[in-house]
This record gives structure tokens, sequence and C-alpha cells, in this order.
């Protein structure tokens, strides 16, 4: 009994060949994400740099307290008060004798928006009496001070005892 053609390769254990490389390979389904995990990093780079730039554009130092932060909302009106008395609305510098105008013309007839106050802690207390009088005067009800969390205890909570300040000089006793 002869073989042919087909039956040779049959026998040979490789099952039946096409002719003309058809069928050996698949279409290519698969999508490569080596690229997309490329670009992916690279935008969370660019976003972890550029996020604490957003925040505020004065810098001062907030003092510390134990309260915590609030809810934020879409786009709050902020006060600052530098350390030397100078006084920002957002990013712009605005002289004492302007900031009540100046807040009723960027607030228009919405005078219960809140307005948050960032005071540097070494600012004058009687600086920023005078702004949150300025304020109350103008017809501002929300009136917010912005504080860091992590400050010093008031007691306020049961358990937590303040450590006695030593005034005498000497080595802290426990």
């Amino acid at each position: 009994m002869a073989l042919s053609a087909n039956d040779a390769f049959a026998a040979g254990g490789r099952g039946r060949r096409r002719r003309g490389g058809r069928g050996r390979r698949g279409a290519l389904s698969e999508i490569n994400v080596t690229p997309l995990v490329d670009v992916m990093l690279v935008l969370l780079i660019v976003f972890m740099i550029s996020a604490p730039l957003l925040t505020a554009g004065v810098p001062v130092e907030l003092p510390k307290t134990e309260a915590g932060s609030l809810q934020d909302q879409a786009e709050p009106l902020t006060l600052t008060i530098r350390a030397d008395g100078q006084l920002f609305i957002k990013e712009d510098e605005v002289p004492f004798g302007a900031l009540a105008p100046r807040l009723q013309q960027i607030a228009g007839p919405n005078t219960t928006k809140p307005i948050y106050v960032r005071a540097d802690g070494k600012a004058p207390y009687a600086i920023v009496a005078q702004v949150m009088a300025a304020l109350s005067t103008s017809g501002f009800t929300s009136i917010n001070l912005i504080t860091d969390t992590g400050g010093p205890s008031s007691g306020g909570r049961p358990g937590d005892q303040p450590k006695p300040l030593n005034v005498s000089g000497g080595p802290d006793t426990p």
C-alpha cells in the first residue's frame, strides 16, 4: 500500500500542515499595556509634583490647633494675613482700607458665602481682630479661621492631661 504525501506527514506524528503559512498564528488580539503603564506613571509623577503648588499662593505659617479639617468646598473665598500684616485676597495684595469693598465686589450680594481667614501664627492679634471686625461690619456672617491640625491639646478630651511647663529653668521632672 502506497502512502500519499499527507499520510507521510501524519505518520511522522506531526499532523497535517497547511501550505502558504496561513493558520500558523491567529490574529494578535491582545493589547500591549507596557506603553499605557509608562504614560500613566509619567502622568502620576506630574500630578504628584504639581498638586502641592495648587493649594495656596501666599506662604504663611499657620498656627496649630487640635480642631479637625473642614470639608472642601468649590472656590472658597480666602483672606490671608501675613506675619508683617499684609492682606491678600486669594493671591492679590489689598490695603486694609479697600478690604471690605473688594470682598463685597467679589462675593456680590451673597454675604452669607463663607470667608476663610488664613492668618500667620506670628501676625499681630490686633490686625487679625481688626480684619475680622471689618468683615463682620461689612455684612459677612460666615467668617472662619484656618489652622493646621496637630497643635497642643486644650484638655477637652477625657484622659488627656497637658504636660506641666517647667519655668524654673531646670530639667523637667515626670
